[in-house]
């Protein structure tokens, strides 16, 4: 071949090689978007977004469970000790409720004694055949004497 050939062979394929570099690096930076794929790519962020979701919110429930399984136990200890000391305290209150126990303190600290027949007096109210309640001291009642009677007189 001549050098003209030679020339022109070497240009054309140097032509090819240079075009083919610009359609390589055309091709690089066109973007085409696959909308198939890009749906499926939203679809699997979403199932997967989802599952997360479900997996946190088992997870909350289950630490929300325990704590609340915690905080019951603790309400049962505190129910039972209260228990416990309501059933002390009303032995105390009976103990300290017992007649016979207020009798002894009232003898042994305050030198009380028992009454005698004289120093004791019946209310009214409490006498049968008196009139009962406030009714008897808003109104006046008269009680008749009976007349002492005259030596001799039966």
């Amino acid at each position: 071949m001549s050098s003209r050939g030679r020339a022109r062979s070497m240009t054309s394929s140097r032509w090819v090689k240079e075009t083919s570099v610009q359609e390589q690096q055309a091709a690089r930076f066109h973007w085409e978007s696959d909308r198939r794929r890009l749906r499926a790519m939203v679809i699997a962020l979403l199932g997967a977004g989802c599952l997360v979701g479900l997996v946190l919110g088992v997870v909350g429930l289950r630490v929300q469970q325990v704590r609340l399984s915690y905080r019951l136990d603790t309400l049962r200890t505190t129910r039972a000790e209260l228990e416990e000391a309501r059933g002390r305290l009303r032995v105390e209150l009976t103990t300290l409720k017992s007649l016979a126990r207020i009798e002894t303190r009232a003898r042994a600290e305050l030198g009380m004694v028992a009454p005698g027949g004289d120093q004791v007096r019946l209310a009214r109210e409490f006498v049968t055949g008196a009139p009962v309640g406030m009714a008897a001291l808003a109104r006046p009642s008269i009680v008749a004497e009976r007349p002492a009677a005259a030596p001799g007189a039966r």
